[in-house]
């Protein structure tokens, strides 16, 4: 059996059904893999990928597999893994696997030197920790690698920052920015994933509640849009004064996070960036808040704060931590503060990640073929692929669109032509 480190390879019949289950709703990712079973585009080509490992990401994987590049893959998150997966992909795929549900963070980066040790020639990454262990410790393995992908909008951010600033060492694809990704994977995944993980971990009615969401980028969007749908008052957190005020006009209350403590039931963080919800909101917070995080990392709630501010604190449900203040308040943390709807429930539906993981893959087949004539810095997809996987996905789904005439492409190219 290939080297690997998972929790039990006992999980591994129960991890094979479930990747079946999801490969039903994944029609475009699988067009890709008869393609690549018989084209091979990724042969002797190594890959580590640091992604959640989940029943979608297993069908990505094995879809890489079947174009013949050699994968391994660790965690992105130590709470998103699902040990029956890890387990199958080991067993059936003979694939090596560094991913333990709920590991500890020392566990969580040898994982990533686990995958590392391979020496890939390429990496796919969900928030950066391989391109960003590569470019600290591992600096010597950088002359091997052509080219990476990422996943989501945090390491994009520091992936673009790496480029600004002239450390980046070799190209990546921001596949975040693809449409067929953010704006269904970010918008519609996460807003339906998320509101069933706080649902799962907590079990409380959404309805008639007062919902805060920090952050009104695509995923924000998409958790109030859900959030409002099942009936709750939503209100929007924003330091962007466009985003501010497109959520004013979609419908939603906007106003500081500080204002929004005070009012608060369930809190949800979707910014990317750190100490959104921090002391001062925990202060003003009623008995009984609920907050939990829906960016990559656990960064956006203050938890050493609340920590100090705490008396006592105990797991009063699973997923559920139970924080209770020096004036006998009680807030409660779902998911250690990390991704909620990967902590307590399953990640995104099959069938949105089917175009998000089509988007990884024809991305590893172009950074094959093209990562001669690319410089060190962060690429969109290409709109070509960004394209064909729509028009895959609408024909998986028995819709059919209208097509241009010479004369409209004509009309659409010119610019002689007016009223």
């Amino acid at each position: 059996m290939v080297k690997h480190d998972i929790k039990d390879i006992n999980l591994a019949k129960k991890g094979r059904l479930r990747i079946e289950w999801a490969a039903q709703e994944m029609p475009v990712l699988k067009t890709i893999a008869e393609r690549f079973q018989k084209e091979k585009p990724l042969k002797g080509f190594r890959l580590s990928a640091c992604l959640h490992v989940t029943t979608e990401t297993a069908n990505l994987m094995e879809t890489l597999k079947s174009g013949g590049a050699e994968v391994s893959v660790c965690a992105s998150n130590p709470l998103s893994t699902q040990d029956d997966v890890s387990a199958s992909l080991v067993k059936f795929s003979n694939m090596p696997v560094f991913a333990i549900k709920g590991e500890d963070n020392k566990t969580y980066y040898r994982h990533i030197n686990d995958v590392l040790s391979t020496k890939p020639h390429m990496t796919m990454d969900d928030g950066a920790d391989l391109v960003s262990t590569l470019h600290t410790t591992k600096k010597e393995m950088l002359k091997n690698i052509i080219g990476g992908t990422e996943e989501t909008t945090t390491g994009v951010i520091r992936l673009r920052a790496m480029a600004d600033k002239g450390v980046l060492k070799y190209p990546i694809i921001a596949v975040n920015d693809a449409y067929t990704k953010y704006l269904f994977d970010n918008r519609y995944g996460t807003g339906q994933s998320t509101i069933d993980g706080i649902m799962r971990a907590t079990n409380r009615l959404i309805a008639g509640s007062v919902f805060v969401v920090s952050g009104y980028g695509w995923c924000g969007k998409g958790i109030a849009m859900r959030a409002k749908g099942m009936g709750a008052k939503v209100i929007v957190t924003e330091g962007n004064p466009l985003r501010a005020l497109e959520a004013t006009m979609d419908g939603f209350d906007v106003m500081p996070i500080r204002e929004a403590s005070k009012i608060g039931d369930i809190f949800v963080t979707a910014t990317g960036d750190i100490a959104v919800i921090s002391k001062e909101c925990f202060t003003a917070m009623k008995d009984g808040a609920i907050l939990c995080n829906s960016g990559h990392f656990n960064v956006e709630i203050s938890i050493d704060d609340l920590e100090k501010m705490s008396k006592g604190r105990r797991m009063i449900r699973d997923f559920v931590e139970e924080f209770t203040l020096k004036n006998n308040r009680r807030i409660y943390l779902l998911g250690e503060g990390r991704l909620i709807n990967l902590a307590s429930a399953e990640g995104h539906p099959s069938s949105v990640m089917d175009m998000s993981f089509a988007n990884q893959a024809l991305c590893a087949e172009y950074m094959v073929k093209n990562h001669k004539k690319l410089e060190k810095k962060v690429y969109s997809v290409p709109e070509d692929i960004d394209r064909k996987i729509a028009f895959l996905k609408l024909k998986a789904m028995g819709i059919k669109i209208d097509l241009l005439t010479a004369e409209q492409k004509k009309y659409l190219e010119s610019w002689e032509m007016g009223t």
